[in-house]
């Protein structure tokens, strides 16, 4: 048997409106206004998920507390998604550029065990200049 998580869709409309605390026709124009988009059967009925709940639930309290009309709840929503996206791609870059620094240290090390143990490095200050006395 398949795993469900947060985001399988399992509700039907009615179920998914009585978790929520509202009414099925609330939730059809939240659906038409881009609030909250549940999955559809193939015969095209709305199928709520954990997550979807969850957000009706966020709409509620930002519209009834908060005094937010819905035009700015799907701004904020639409906010938010963007900040998860941005931290998922932050995250992404973060993770090359360690993976990045490691190669670079790796090569550095293996040109460091190249290096010729005869030869030393001097500073140029401090560097003596060798002439041969010229013969007489």
């Amino acid at each position: 048997m398949a795993e469900l998580s947060d985001e399988t869709p399992v509700f039907v409309i009615s179920v998914a409106a009585q978790l929520a605390g509202m009414h099925a026709q609330t939730l059809r124009q939240y659906d038409r206004l881009g609030l909250v988009s549940p999955g559809r059967t193939p015969g095209g009925g709305r199928r709520y998920s954990a997550r979807d709940i969850a957000r009706l639930h966020v709409v509620a309290r930002l519209s009834h507390e908060e005094g937010i009309n819905l035009a700015g709840i799907k701004r904020i929503i639409e906010l938010e998604a963007a900040v998860v996206a941005l931290r998922r791609q932050l995250d992404a870059l973060a993770d090359e550029l360690e993976l990045s620094e490691q190669r670079r240290l790796s090569a550095e090390a293996a040109v460091h065990a190249s290096y010729r143990r005869d030869l030393v490095p001097v500073n140029q200050q401090q560097m003596l200049v060798f002439r041969p006395r010229t013969q007489r």
